[in-house]
Formats: C-alpha cells, structure tokens, sequence
C-alpha cells in the first residue's frame, strides 16, 4: 500500500480548501483581492479601504469606510496591564513580544473568548488597531522611553511612523508605509494562515489562532525575508560591488536573499509598487546608495529570470524601514502589521465551513517487534 501513496511534502500543490478572498497566478505574476488587481488597489486604495475589502468582500461606501477608520482609531489603545507585561519582557525579541502580548490580551478581553463571526470580526477589527501599538510601544520601552499615545487624527500607517519615532512622517513616506501594508494584507494559503485556520479549526478563538499565525512568521524561512536582504545590502557596501557578489554567490549555488518566491515564476506583482517608492524615499532622506545597491543587484540577477528567480516582495521592504531608522528585529513585526486583515479573513473563511484540519502521515519506521524487557536489553 505504501508504494501507491503519493507524498506532497509541505503540502506542495495541495488544495485544501476554497477560498474567495485572494486569486494568485504565479506563472503570470498576478495577484487581486477579492476580484480586485493589487495593482489597483495599491495605487488607488488606503489600508483601511483594503482591510474592509478583505474582511467584508465589497469596497466601502464613503460612509462605511469612516465608520470602519473610526472603529480602528477607537481601539488603538492597550490595558496598562499590557504595558507591564512589555516592561517585564522588554528585553526579548520583538516577535516573542508581540506574540506574548497577543496572548495576554485574550486574557485581559472576556470578548476574547466568544467564537462567533461577530466576535471574530470585533476582535479582529480590535487587534489591526493594537499591533502597532504593541511593537511601538516595546520599541520604546526596551529604549527607557514613554511610550507615544495614538494620534486620532493620523490614519493607520501615519499613525505606527508616529508612535513608533514620536514625528508627524512626511505625505510620501506615511503613503509608502500605507502601500507597504496594503501589498502585505493577504496572500492565500501561507504558512501563518495556515497556521491560524488549522487553530480555528479546533474551535480556538481568534486571539489563540492570531497567535499561532504569529509564531510561524517569526520563522526565518517565512517572515524574514525583508531583514535578510537589508543585511545583504549592507554586506555589499556599494553599487559597484553587487555584481561581484551575485556572482561568487551563484558560484556557490547559494540564494541571493528577495529572488525567487514559493508560488510566484514571474515577478512578484506587489514589487514593482515598492520600487519606485523606495526611489523616492531614499533620495528624499539623503540615502540614495540603499536604492541604487538594490537596483544593482537586480541589473546583476537578470540572466537568472528565466528560471523564476525573479524580484519578490520582500526586496525592498527592508530599505524602506531602513530609511525610517527602524531597527532590523521589527522588520517581521512590520510583516504582521499588514497580514493582519489577510489572516482575520481566513480565519473568518475557516469558522465558517469549519472542519478539523488533519492531515496524514505514512509510516515508515520499523514492522511490528517484540518488546524486551528492560532488565533483559543489552547494554
């Protein structure tokens, strides 16, 4: 029997579910939302617009989409409990933070408890508007800082530059961290979603399954793509010396960190909407280096495209945080801030039509022997 059953290790290819939230066409390099091209809505949308479109399947009215904004704004704060925790834990890496905070404030919330489509949502809508306080505020407290109120008058993105370097950021970079979130908002079936509908399929609440999706993407070989390639950038040093180090890397069959992407064989299509931005960010603070190493490197990778080692996301996501001053350990956290609709949304999909998520395994270790008592077992 064992002969005729087919391994799909990682699940590769794997159809586990429907789903109607994100279309992805990795040999074209497509993506859309709910119908709706990245491109689009990454031109043209805000975060919120896309995290009511995510959670709700329509684009909001006018109306809706200040309601929604107000809710978010309503629920950025966080119980003083939750900043002793931060105190007590500052010292820890800001994802372990984040989860453990996560976790504390399903304790803190009774509301946490309900595991309905109401509460999923009402929770949800509350944690989108908590996580940046949460890494804002460890931010400041691992550096013997106050950490900075909310500001009701900034949108979502303006607002985490805000709390997180206590200055109003310029028009440009609030909406290039807005973008940044948008093309970060959902991507399928991904190791943290999947993580968090294999929770909720057990009938856990939403914070529980937010902090399953949490503790994946604190893996390297998930979230940590954008703080690797900082640290590539850095290693180069100069634009002159990208295509030396594509080159001795491919020498060694190594991976030039930002190339290449599990489903896409195109170029990711979220990419081109950072590039330009990181352009103008760049040479708008003085740095202009960080820009032209990354495009050096691209210029370097291009014999490699035919094989699918094409730019992805991540490539420059790090620069921009860079240029913020952002130290790298809250580049992942970054990540959570805009997957957070993506990953309510599957959870939502997942209550659902739930079912308990279990896949199988196929033995292959030793045929059935005989136990050997102890005092009988060679030494």
């Amino acid at each position: 029997m064992a002969e005729n059953v087919k391994i799909n290790r990682g699940l590769k290819g794997i159809y586990f579910e429907r789903s109607s939230v994100s279309k992805i066409d990795g040999r074209a390099g497509e993506l859309s939302y709910r119908g709706y091209s990245i491109h689009d809505l990454a031109t043209h949308s805000s975060f919120e617009e896309v995290a009511y479109l995510l959670i709700h399947g329509a684009l909001p009215s006018a109306a809706e989409l200040t309601r929604f904004e107000q809710t978010l704004r309503e629920n950025r704060t966080l119980p003083q409990a939750a900043f002793d925790i931060i105190a007590r834990i500052k010292t820890g890496h800001p994802m372990d933070v984040l989860r453990t905070v996560v976790s504390a404030l399903a304790a803190l919330d009774p509301d946490s408890q309900e595991v309905s489509e109401a509460a999923f949502v009402q929770n949800g809508l509350r944690l989108i508007a908590q996580l940046p306080t949460i890494i804002a505020a460890h931010q400041a407290i691992r550096n013997g800082r106050t950490p900075i109120a909310p500001d009701p008058a900034l949108s979502h993105a303006a607002n985490w530059l805000w709390m997180l370097n206590g200055q109003r950021p310029s028009a440009k970079a609030a909406r290039l961290a807005d973008v940044d979130f948008i093309l970060h908002a959902e991507h399928g079936a991904n190791a943290s979603s999947f993580a968090a509908r294999v929770t909720v399929g057990t009938e856990a609440n939403l914070h529980g399954a937010i902090v399953s999706a949490l503790s994946t993407l604190a893996g390297p070989a998930h979230g940590g793509a954008a703080e690797d390639v900082m640290k590539m950038v850095t290693e180069i040093g100069t634009p002159e010396q990208a295509a030396d180090y594509v080159a001795k890397k491919r020498a060694r069959r190594e991976a030039v960190t930002g190339f290449g992407h599990r489903v896409y064989r195109a170029e990711d299509p979220r990419a081109r909407h950072l590039r330009e931005g990181v352009r103008e960010l760049s040479r708008e603070m003085g740095a202009p280096q960080w820009y032209d190493i990354l495009q050096a490197v691209v210029d370097a990778m291009r014999p490699y495209a035919r094989h699918g080692l094409n730019v992805n996301v991540d490539f420059y996501s790090g620069v921009i945080y860079q240029l913020h001053g952002i130290p790298m350990d809250l580049y992942v956290p970054i990540f959570a801030i805009g997957r957070m609709p993506g990953w309510i949304i599957q959870c939502l999909e997942q209550l659902r039509r739930n079912i308990l998520i279990r896949p199988l395994t196929l033995y292959d270790g030793p045929e059935m022997r005989p136990y050997v008592p102890l005092s009988e077992r060679e030494e």
